[in-house]
């Protein structure tokens, strides 16, 4: 692997700094969506009993104390609420935050894909000028050497290709990974919030 790389030429350096760069964010938003979702989990779980008993005052409490995704989307519905307001006006605050949420979900995770792509044109480049340098060095050579030097640095210039997809395949999985993990975190508050309103709702035509 050692040789496979520096054989590829200077272009293997810039493929590696582009698939560092792209795995660091990919960490980072994987780590912070995984976060997400088990916050909102557990806010949920513990919430929906409090809801279901009808102690709002309890809820807003609790949705104020917590950092989750769900606690500030849910934090919106429950102060209008308090206000004596309508599901419909609910139904918006709640839309509002998550209008909110959702960039913060979303962010940074196009350049795992923009930097997978820079890894495969890097890939692409690099064995391009390696074969303008094989060819002009050809050009130069001994006519019965040319076809071996010719092999061996189509071979070289291969690598960088080789390389690219190497450093761009995983990074566009994981692409993939993140962009899925964020619609699940999307369509649960979404689904937090509708039966949080429906609990509220019927509550409200019980007791009139």
């Amino acid at each position: 692997m050692i040789a496979f790389f520096f054989n590829g030429g200077a272009f293997m350096w810039p493929i590696l700094l582009v698939f560092v760069i792209g795995m660091s964010i990919a960490a980072e938003r994987w780590y912070h969506l995984t976060r997400t979702k088990i916050g909102s989990r557990n806010m949920w779980n513990q919430l929906h009993p409090v809801l279901v008993d009808g102690e709002y005052g309890k809820a807003r409490e609790m949705v104020e104390k917590d950092s989750s995704a769900l606690a500030k989307m849910l934090s919106m519905g429950l102060m209008v609420q308090a206000a004596g307001r309508r599901r419909q006006d609910m139904e918006i605050a709640m839309e509002e935050s998550m209008m909110e949420i959702l960039p913060d979900l979303e962010k940074r995770t196009p350049y795992v894909a923009l930097f997978s792509n820079i890894a495969t044109l890097l890939g692409l480049l690099g064995t391009i000028m390696g074969l303008i340098e094989a060819f002009t060095a050809v050009a130069n050579a001994n006519p019965a050497e040319k076809a071996d030097l010719l092999s061996a640095s189509i071979s070289v210039a291969m690598n960088t290709t080789a390389f690219g997809l190497i450093a761009a395949i995983p990074l566009l999985i994981i692409h993939a990974m993140l962009t899925t993990t964020t619609a699940q975190i999307v369509d649960s508050l979404e689904m937090a919030s509708v039966k949080a309103l429906n609990i509220i709702t019927n509550a409200a035509r019980r007791a009139d």
